[in-house]
């Protein structure tokens, strides 16, 4: 497929950017810049302002403060997470939406050719062709084939209506369309969402030979790794966005060095307080020692002359006191802990030759075919199947959540459930409120905060007010700090950064206790160890 040549003329900047929604600050004060030929991978939790900052980029929100410049003059395609178009729109008006600039070019060609009577005219008429002949028009709708086909959606109708085609149907068509335009600048927000392994490898491949800038939100940490070239971190507590360059492995290195670097400032400010500390306590030991006052016959001239309240001891007394007092108002917090899931099993409370769940024959009525699945402590399965398959559906009949119509469960031990949607979207409680569970908030505070998921001004957030981030975070931090035998994990990585992910693997790979996985990540995929089930549809 055509990609456009980088044109030197162009320029992607953004300076002192700030952006609000009513009262609320999404981005602040940010500044960065996308040089010529760069592929940018955007992450950060959902609900930090990814999205916002694509559609500042193209056009589609305007800043409150400072400036957004953007020069394509080979053109900019804009890809939402959703198709902005109604049901009643069809297949060809979603190409010709993508299209548009091509489109433009084709309508005015066609008007210019009326009338091609003055050296002018016929100028003009030049200078439309080079332009539509630039942007590869002629190819235009071959390169909407071929992009379908390449995502797994070939011969779509052009007049079937959208309201006709799947989620994923319209998705992969607005991307294809969107690449076909064949853009100076692209913006992708989650392009690999609905699709396959075979259709994001040849999204991939395709990004990969794009010669000029492409700015992509995803959580796929296999696309970063793969594609992108810089990594535009979005930050939901500071509001700002920071670069990092060398790529997804560049961004790992960044994060890996920063936390290696806060553990060393935190020791050495602990280490520096507590010897001041110290100082501070013999120096009082020693003015302690120091006689008030002199014997009565004794004539004051010698040893005691020197020995009043404000000298010596006093002096360094009031010294390591100052700078203790320095050193609190400059106070360098500790760094997190790292993730850590306990498991029963290492403290000998289960057996090791007992199920930890036992499902035999199981089904759910038009969720969930016949399945049969054992698993004993410490042992590991990974569940895949497509989409439909009833993969959600199993893990919920794992857990006790769901009755099956078939079949019978059995359950021994904790299990800890981390839900593919969670279930904390309308809980009215604060953070710490739901983090304690009715025990002491006091200490269930500090087990939080240890953790680095949450500010302390967060904690009295009502949950419902978190950002879908947030929540899958206190979720997360529920499911760590608990017990259990079993883990059951549908879509983990879901609505996470991607250093939280990471951290949560290392988490896992260190875990004792039983695990069973739903996931589309493929890393995660891809480095399982473990049992795998797979399910297919009632159809198959």
């Amino acid at each position: 497929m055509r990609t456009p040549h980088q044109n030197p003329g162009t320029q992607l900047v953004l300076s002192g950017v700030t952006k609000r929604f009513d009262d609320h600050v999404v981005l602040d004060q940010i500044s960065l810049a996308v040089k010529p030929g760069e592929k940018a991978g955007v992450i950060g939790d959902n609900g930090s302002g990814k999205s916002t900052l694509l559609r500042l980029i193209a056009g589609r929100d305007r800043a409150d403060n400072g400036t957004v410049t953007v020069t394509a003059p080979g053109g900019v395609g804009y890809l939402p997470q959703t198709l902005e178009l109604p049901d009643t729109a069809t297949v060809g008006d979603a190409i010709d939406l993508a299209l548009t600039d091509i489109r433009d070019l084709e309508s005015r060609l066609r008007a210019a050719e009326t009338s091609l009577e003055t050296a002018e005219d016929l100028a003009a008429y030049g200078d439309l062709m080079t332009a539509y002949e630039a942007r590869g028009g002629y190819e235009a709708d071959a390169r909407v084939e071929v992009a379908l086909h390449g995502l797994g959606q070939p011969g779509l109708d052009r007049g079937r209506v959208l309201g006709s085609l799947s989620g994923g149907q319209r998705s992969r068509l607005a991307l294809a369309a969107t690449l076909a335009a064949s853009p100076e600048l692209l913006l992708l927000d989650e392009p690999t969402n609905d699709l396959d392994d075979e259709a994001v490898a040849w999204l991939e491949n395709h990004l990969r030979g794009h010669r000029g800038r492409v700015v992509a939100i995803t959580h796929d940490r296999m696309f970063l790794s793969r594609v992108t070239t810089t990594i535009l971190e979005v930050d939901a507590d500071r509001r700002t966005v920071q670069r990092h360059g060398d790529g997804y492995a560049g961004y790992l290195a960044a994060k890996k060095a920063a936390r290696a670097r806060w553990v060393r400032e935190y020791e050495e400010w602990r280490l520096e307080k507590t010897r001041y500390e110290r100082m501070a306590d013999v120096n009082i030991d020693r003015f302690s020692a120091i006689p008030r006052k002199a014997p009565a016959a004794f004539s004051g001239a010698g040893a005691f002359r020197a020995r009043s309240r404000a000298h010596g001891a006093m002096s360094r007394i009031r010294s390591a006191r100052e700078r203790i007092q320095r050193l609190e108002a400059d106070r360098v917090p500790p760094p997190p802990q790292p993730l850590r899931f306990t498991a029963r099993i290492a403290a000998g409370e289960t057996e090791a030759d007992q199920y930890v769940v036992k499902v035999d024959d199981v089904s759910v009525d038009g969720r969930l075919p016949r399945t049969s699945l054992s698993v004993l402590p410490g042992e590991r399965v990974l569940v895949t199947g497509p989409n439909g398959a009833g993969k959600t559906t199993l893990m919920r009949v794992l857990a006790g959540e769901l009755a099956p119509s078939t079949g019978s469960a059995e359950r021994a031990g904790r299990i800890g459930f981390l839900r593919q949607n969670g279930g904390l979207a309308a809980d009215a409680r604060t953070v710490l409120a739901v983090f304690a569970g009715g025990g002491d908030e006091d200490e269930a505070a500090e087990k939080l905060l240890s953790l680095g998921l949450f500010r302390a001004p967060d904690l009295r957030k009502p949950v419902r007010e978190l950002s879908v981030g947030q929540r899958r975070r206190l979720e997360l931090a529920r499911l760590v700090t608990a017990r259990t035998d079993l883990l059951l994990l549908d879509e983990p990585t879901n609505h996470l950064a991607p250093d939280l992910v990471e951290e949560m693997e290392q988490a896992l790979a260190e875990y004792s206790g039983a695990l069973v996985v739903v996931t589309h990540d493929r890393r995660m995929r891809r480095a399982f160890e473990g049992r795998r089930l797979e399910l297919v549809t009632s159809a198959a």
